[in-house]
């Protein structure tokens, strides 16, 4: 089951926050759509924030359960014993007179029988014999072997990079790099490689990579715009460079098409267009390529960077 809520704020992005917020849900589980823009109005007269509608899915509620019919047998009423006007009384018996009683013989005393100790037979040297041989069978069984302890498993090797050639563009693009993440207060190393004619790929190693990738990778991809801007600046051939850590690239990938694949079956399931979070122009591309061969849903972009969007449109047969 499908609900939403209305919220407003001075942007778009504060209408959008106060709505998650308030549900305590992450932004790719909700669908977005702006009502109306923020308008700041002449001398502040006529200003009126931002509103937009967040839907979001809850589950089904379960049918009630109907109540169990009564039976005929159980609606009849249960028929009452008669009563009785007056307690029947029981017969008392006769009271028979006491026989004397007879005199009890004395009893003669009688002696308690004095005890007389058992003879212990003695112990035959034949006897003791199977007991040590019972022992000896004892010791001469092996003992359990406690199980053996599996070596840990060694940790993966790091991977290795060959070292940049020098005066190519790779060695170019490390260089800059450094120079950059030292003044970032980075311990981070660049790793430059060719990945083809037109694609040089960077990998940054190190500790506490966290910090350079950034919220959704947004200061990762400042540092790639900044390492393209230098390398392609006065060039006459543009070379594109793409910069990582730690697989960030592939996992965002692959959480851009999951999230694709969930907003076109909203959109096929409640025919209704879905407009996702602002991205840059790689991860809108991945959207576009995700639901191209998707059936009655076709995708669009609006608004204008930074704050371009992808649309997941319904589109019938």
């Amino acid at each position: 089951m499908e609900k939403y809520i209305i919220t407003t704020g001075k942007s778009i992005e504060l209408a959008i926050n106060a709505a998650l917020a308030e549900l305590k849900l992450d932004r790719d589980a909700v669908s977005v759509e702006v009502l109306e823009n923020a308008r700041s109005g002449f001398l502040g007269i006529g200003a009126s924030p931002a509103k937009v509608k967040v839907t979001y899915e809850v589950p089904d509620p379960k049918p009630a359960e109907p109540a169990p019919a009564l039976s005929a047998a159980s609606r009849k009423p249960k028929k009452q014993a008669p009563k009785l006007e007056k307690p029947l009384e029981m017969p008392k018996p006769p009271v028979l007179p006491k026989m004397p009683e007879a005199p009890k013989p004395e009893a003669k005393r009688q002696e308690a029988p004095k005890l007389v100790k058992p003879v212990q037979p003695e112990k035959s040297p034949k006897a003791e014999q199977p007991k040590k041989v019972e022992q000896s069978k004892k010791n001469e069984q092996p003992k359990k072997q406690a199980p053996r302890k599996e070596a840990p498993k060694a940790p993966a090797a790091a991977k290795e990079y060959a070292p940049a050639a020098p005066g190519s563009q790779e060695e170019r693009v490390e260089t800059f790099l450094k120079g950059l993440l030292e003044r970032m207060e980075s311990t981070a190393v660049p790793h430059a490689f060719r990945k083809d004619d037109e694609t040089i790929g960077v990998e940054l190693v190190g500790d506490d990579l966290g910090a350079m990738i950034g919220r959704r990778g947004e200061t990762l991809d400042a540092i790639q715009h900044l390492a393209n801007y230098a390398l392609n600046n006065n060039a006459s051939k543009r070379t594109r460079v793409t910069v990582d850590a730690e697989n960030y690239r592939g996992k965002r990938e692959e959480s851009l098409r999951h999230l694709a694949r969930k907003m076109a079956a909203k959109v096929v399931k409640y025919r209704k267009n879905m407009t996702l979070e602002p991205m840059n122009a790689y991860e809108r591309h991945v959207i576009h390529a995700t639901l191209q061969d998707v059936p009655n849903v076709t995708t669009y972009s609006v608004g204008t960077e930074p704050n371009r969007r992808v649309v997941v449109a319904y589109e019938k047969d």
